[in-house]
């Protein structure tokens, strides 16, 4: 592998798992339970990093970073759309997510869990949303990752 796609296999791995590691700080660290759409967002980098470690031993090692790329876009394509809820762009999905208690009556973990909106950032910098955080990151990584594996390092 050139430099280039080491480089692309790197950001395969790291991105989504940064990200991942981030939203699983903000719900278990600082309380921000996730709505649907954000764990929605959240499959696509767990498959991301599965086929960028595929990548690592299994040839064709270029093919699985560009498809883990593709779990990252479609993650950030998730969270553009989830930004655009929270933002009143346009509606969303109206299920609410909540977390499961082991050990309790469903009924009643369900009444004494918050209900966790889709539509209504719980926590944002400058005006953006974890959300718009992961789309605008997701989106760059992928964009970033496909470019260098097209690009022809000279060697």
């Amino acid at each position: 592998m050139s430099a280039s796609d080491k480089l692309a296999q790197s950001l395969a791995l790291i991105v989504p798992a940064a990200l991942l590691a981030g939203a699983y700080i903000s719900q278990y660290v600082f309380g921000l339970f996730p709505c649907e759409m954000c764990w929605w967002q959240r499959w696509p980098h767990f498959a991301a990093i599965g086929f960028a470690a595929l990548s690592l031993f299994t040839p064709p090692k270029r093919i699985w970073v560009a498809i883990a790329a593709g779990g990252i876009l479609t993650s950030g394509l998730i969270g553009f759309f989830h930004a655009g809820v929270e933002y009143g762009f346009w509606e969303g999905v109206t299920g609410c997510a909540l977390p499961a208690a082991a050990g309790v009556d469903p009924l009643e973990a369900i009444f004494d869990q918050p209900v966790v909106r889709c539509d209504q950032a719980p926590w944002s910098m400058a005006g953006i949303s974890l959300a718009g955080f992961n789309a605008i990151i997701s989106i760059a990584a992928a964009v970033t990752i496909w470019v260098l594996l097209a690009r022809k390092d000279k060697a």
